[in-house]
């Protein structure tokens, strides 16, 4: 197994702690933050291994998680990628882990709540992909960025990480062109991951990543389901907008309380 650390200009001392406790540990300081697909194009590209493991850096493997997952690529050939139930710090699972491509009516019902609460519907929680349990095992349309093992035949066939998104929803495009190719998409809960989630971002997001984000929402959907659907692209992008609005009003009240 190789390890590398890409390091998006990080002036917190982890370069160095990187070359000083990790030598094995093949590194690369960039002198700007790239971004998320940029830095993991870097490596992605070079790379001739038969699977490699996206993780982020507030993540934790548990003991047996990965060679559980790699031995689940082996015995499927007709899966590209698969990810593994996520545990935030406090325990609960990161529903994140395991999604559907987002219908505007269930994007709307997540981002305001109501998709997130226990008595939502099936079509109101879609984009979390309720029909499989999170100790389940089963075919979905994505898993999260934070963990993605990934096979070497299907990402040349693929294609890297999307460039034009620098920070979130890169993870749904790279999984809906894995779709787009024929290859499936497996959620494994029967491992589990811990995932810090915030832990690089922040608790709130900044300016810059809150028009990140946002921005990826609407190249995500302008990529997939706008074609041919002008009125509808215009309602969405116009309530991605209220919702950035919203969005970094929030932020900006909880960074000045904290």
């Amino acid at each position: 197994m190789r390890v590398h650390v890409v390091d998006n200009a990080s002036a917190d001392g982890t370069v160095e702690m990187v070359r000083r406790e990790f030598s094995s540990v093949e590194l690369v300081s960039l002198n700007h933050n790239a971004g998320f697909a940029a830095a993991n194009n870097l490596i992605l590209r070079a790379s001739e291994a038969p699977f490699v493991l996206l993780l982020n850096p507030d993540t934790e493997v548990r003991e047996g998680a990965l060679d559980h997952l790699l031995r689940m690529l082996e015995e499927r050939l007709d899966v590209g990628m698969i990810g593994c139930r996520l545990v935030q710090l406090d325990g609960t699972f990161d529903h994140a882990a395991k999604r559907s491509f987002p219908t505007p009516v269930a994007a709307l019902a997540h981002f305001s709540g109501v998709g997130r609460l226990p008595m939502a519907g099936t079509w109101l929680a879609q984009y979390r992909a309720p029909e499989l349990g999170e100790m389940d095992v089963g075919e979905v349309d994505a898993v999260n960025g934070a963990f993605m093992l990934v096979r070497d035949r299907a990402l040349r066939e693929v294609g890297p990480l999307d460039e034009g998104y620098w920070l979130y929803m890169e993870d749904l495009d790279w999984c809906r062109r894995f779709h787009d190719r024929g290859w499936k998409v497996l959620y494994d809960g029967r491992v589990s991951v811990t995932h810090a989630k915030g832990g690089c971002s922040g608790k709130h997001r900044a300016l810059r990543q809150n028009i990140a984000f946002h921005r990826g929402m609407a190249r995500f959907y302008r990529k997939f389901y706008a074609r041919g659907r002008p009125l509808t692209a215009a309602a969405v992008y116009c309530g991605i907008g209220l919702k950035m609005a919203v969005s970094v009003t929030r932020s900006w009240v909880a960074r000045r309380g904290g």
